[in-house]
């Protein structure tokens, strides 16, 4: 909490951030080229922000790329703010970004103080999914191919796809077609990947969202910061956030009333 304070604190960093929630997965030199400073300043604000979790990075090419990662921000949201102001709040996570080739992509990273196999469980075990996922119970087999579904709490099918990848426990890859709404059953198909990566007695777990239709409905992916929330206090401390399992997925990462 200590290090996103302080990288907030600072107006640059609030502006770094900003540019980054108007267009996602930028070069540092494209974020150079929007602020009045030289390189290894903005090189600097970007080591706080990735430092505190705000940002994180991956490869493409030659190239690297920034992303906002929201999770932090729902985490203070979680702890300081809901209980004051949730309707307010909430739209903090609220992401609205583009990627070339007219898909988008998104990225989410948290750590949590657990064993890689201890999280990988709570990702593949349908009662423990079921308590940080929206009430959704996640059931497969979880073996190369195969099929799963996520069965909601009214006992319908909300989503389906496949296990496109399984290395427990290190890495998730999964086809998903969203089933909640008539409005994300026009999306198609996106891919989920769930990345454990142990860090001394904790794990960063990073999830990618991609495949993405340009403007693809918010429902698809903006409920992951509370998800992941919901996942890293389970663990921690064995309870669950107060989120009503009814609450479908936002854009804004609150959810909507089912």
């Amino acid at each position: 909490m200590d290090t996103v304070f302080k990288a907030l604190a600072d107006t640059t960093r609030r502006s770094l951030l900003d540019e980054l929630f108007k267009q996602d997965g930028q070069t540092l030199s494209a974020l150079e080229q929007r602020l009045p400073m030289t390189r290894f300043g903005v090189m600097k604000h970007l080591s706080v922000l990735e430092e505190a979790g705000l940002v994180t990075t991956k490869r493409r090419g030659r190239e690297k790329l920034h992303f906002l990662n929201p999770v932090p921000i729902r985490l203070v949201h979680d702890r300081w703010v809901s209980k004051y102001a949730e309707p307010w709040a909430a739209a903090l996570s609220g992401l609205k970004r583009d990627l070339e080739e007219d898909t988008m992509e998104k990225v989410f990273e948290i750590y949590i103080k657990t064993t890689p196999e201890r999280l990988w469980e709570a990702i593949t075990d349908p009662e423990m999914r079921q308590q940080y996922s929206f009430g959704l119970r996640v059931n497969s087999d979880f073996t190369p191919g195969s099929r799963y579904e996520m069965a909601g709490p009214d006992g319908g099918i909300w989503g389906e796809g496949e296990n496109l990848e399984v290395d427990p426990p290190r890495r998730l890859v999964q086809s998903m077609t969203a089933l909640w709404s008539d409005e994300v059953k026009q999306e198609g198909t996106s891919r989920i990947t769930w990345e454990i990566e142990p860090v001394g007695d904790s794990c960063r777990l990073t999830v990618t969202h991609d495949q993405l239709r340009e403007g693809a409905h918010g429902e698809l992916y903006g409920g992951w910061p509370m998800i992941l929330s919901g996942l890293k206090t389970l663990l921690e401390t064995g309870e669950q956030l107060t989120t009503p399992a009814s609450v479908r997925f936002s854009p804004e990462g609150s959810g909507q009333a089912s």
